[in-house]
């Protein structure tokens, strides 16, 4: 499914209408439908984000963010995941042990 496919069917999924999807982003009905048929690649960056954030869906993979959790939140788990798996098992075991030393710390608890 390419990215336009699902944005297509996640407006749908979450709106009455493309249309309707269109007058709350604020972009022209036919802007949205030409994206939508020749794929978004087209598209200035900064709309895609903005209807990425709007249906909630992450901007680099489309896949659906937690209903809870914003794209920064989303964006910098990816960071330190894509660091985490760079590491052997003694580098993952020392990362979640100072991990789990910090969140005891009432100074660094969210």
């Amino acid at each position: 499914m390419t990215k336009a496919e699902i944005l297509k069917k996640e407006i749908l999924t979450q709106y009455r209408s493309l249309r309707q999807f269109a007058i709350e982003m604020e972009i022209p009905y036919s802007t949205l439908v030409t994206a939508l048929e020749r794929g978004i690649e087209g598209m200035a960056y900064g709309t895609v984000i903005r209807m990425c954030g709007k249906l909630n869906l992450n901007p680099i993979d489309f896949t659906s963010l937690e209903r809870d959790t914003t794209i920064s939140e989303q964006l910098l788990e990816n960071r330190v995941m894509q660091y985490y798996v760079k590491l052997n098992q003694e580098g993952r075991d020392k990362i979640l042990g100072i991990m789990e030393d910090y969140s005891e710390i009432s100074k660094y608890k969210a």
